[in-house]
């Protein structure tokens, strides 16, 4: 086996997704054999290196494992929390796989999480190049006017950059409204910022779709492996099989 930059080969450990990988690399929290490398350039080969992440020896996983979950509010979508906050790693205790989130939902929020010990999968899936949609609905402390929709759709400068064309219709009426939201990216806490632009607050916020996979009857905490059908259709969705295909596999 050809060796492989730090971050693919820990992506596909199932240790974190590339970018998290990367942070751990920097952290010098990786070392192979025996010496701690903190450059995101090294590289090395799992058959014959020996590589160990906070100590612990990685392996390629047996098997890919795919999960959908419903994140309650006020959890933490990480691994481990510095401040000692609830993660979403606790609803999987009989799970012996090492698993990790694929991108993220905000503490405040609820709704569609994925989990996989797959690296390319997480790393294709929260890539900005793969645009996979996700659906949110919202509810809001008031009402966007017409020409706050359209800006709104079109896209507000966010953290000095613009934010993305985004999917936006309301689906409940009232005082406090309901709208759908889709979006093709996922900056942190993009969408209280962007309703907090027209001086609206979001008062509930729950992901309810990722590209095709729906939430569906799913109550907080549950959560439930993909079925083969849904992760082929996700590798379709993000051309992960044409990928294999050309390097062998």
């Amino acid at each position: 086996m050809p060796e492989e930059r730090l971050q693919k080969i820990l992506a596909h450990a199932g240790v974190a997704s590339r970018r998290k990988a990367e942070d751990l690399i920097t952290a010098g929290r990786v070392s192979v054999n025996g010496k701690t490398v903190m450059e995101l350039g090294s590289k090395a080969d799992l058959a014959v290196d020996q590589v160990k992440v906070d100590g612990r020896v990685l392996t390629e996983p047996k098997h890919h494992i795919y999960i959908a979950l419903h994140k309650p509010k006020n959890v933490v979508t990480t691994v481990r929390d510095p401040q000692g906050r609830e993660t979403v790693m606790s609803f999987f205790k009989g799970i012996k796989e090492r698993i990790y989130p694929v991108g993220r939902l905000d503490y405040a929020s609820e709704g569609l999480l994925l989990l996989t010990n797959d690296g390319e999968f997480a790393n294709k899936l929260t890539a900005p190049a793969s645009h996979v949609t996700k659906t949110y609905l919202v509810k809001a402390n008031g009402t966007l006017t017409q020409e706050q929709e359209e800006q709104f759709r079109r896209g507000i400068p966010m953290h000095g950059r613009k934010t993305a064309p985004a999917g936006l219709k309301m689906i409940r009426k009232g005082a406090n409204p309901w709208y759908e939201v889709r979006l093709v990216e996922g900056r942190q806490n993009q969408i209280r910022i962007m309703f907090k632009h027209f001086n609206l607050l979001v008062e509930k916020l729950k992901r309810v779709k990722i590209g095709f996979l729906d939430l569906g009857d799913l109550k907080p905490g549950a959560y439930r492996t993909l079925t083969k059908r849904e992760v082929e259709r996700f590798q379709k969705l993000l051309h992960l099989e044409e990928e294999q295909s050309s390097n062998g596999e």
